[in-house]
């Protein structure tokens, strides 16, 4: 019954190659609530910097499984810098893809309405490269407060990329995709994007 409670997604730690990031490796990998876990180098647009002063290249991101039990275990992976949990409210579509994801693009919607989402849905699902897509919601978990709140935590849009091409290229290819939805009026801002650069798990 309560299963279907759960709700999956995405949580970024800062990598500082250090005894806290290790810990938290270790916790990630021995968990059955994380499915996988990847290193990753994040690139924030310039609007959502502000916000954000003190985030960084590396993260370790971790696919997981229940939010819930996720959360119970923020204090071990709460540090001064920001940790990102992205949890997927609603999944959009899955699709079975050969190659193995390389690429996780964030953004957020200012008007969550239901024709946005719509609008959202029938464009990224017609690109071939896009293996996941969802909505859903940002929790940050940080010991220093931010200085200004980012006010868009309600409306993110995920996609996971499967690609054989480069970074940037793929890149390029989800910002084609993001184009592609504003000349629909809906305006979608590019919030983090995550190369996968190694799977851990």
């Amino acid at each position: 019954m309560s299963s279907n409670t759960k709700k999956p997604g995405y949580v970024c730690v800062p990598y500082q190659h250090d005894k806290f990031s290790i810990d938290v490796k270790e916790m990630w990998t021995s968990s059955r609530n994380i499915k996988s876990i990847y290193f990753v180098t994040a690139t924030f647009s310039e609007e959502c910097k502000p916000y954000f002063p003190f985030s960084t290249n590396h993260y370790l991101l971790a696919k997981f499984e229940d939010e819930e039990k996720l959360v119970r275990d923020a204090p071990k992976f709460t540090n001064t810098k920001p940790t990102f949990v992205f949890t997927v409210d609603n999944e959009l579509f899955e699709r079975d893809l050969d190659a193995e994801e390389k690429f996780i693009s964030t953004y957020y919607l200012e008007y969550n309405d239901s024709d946005a989402i719509s609008d959202v849905t029938k464009t990224i699902v017609k690109k071939d490269k896009i293996r996941q897509a969802g909505l859903a919601h940002l929790n940050l978990f940080c010991t220093d407060k931010p200085k200004f709140v980012f006010p868009h935590t309600q409306k993110i849009v995920i996609v996971e990329v499967s690609d054989a091409r480069s970074p940037q290229s793929i890149n390029q290819y989800c910002e084609k995709t993001r184009q592609d939805i504003s000349r629909k009026g809906v305006v979608m801002n590019n919030f983090v994007s995550l190369s996968l650069l190694e799977k851990l798990k």
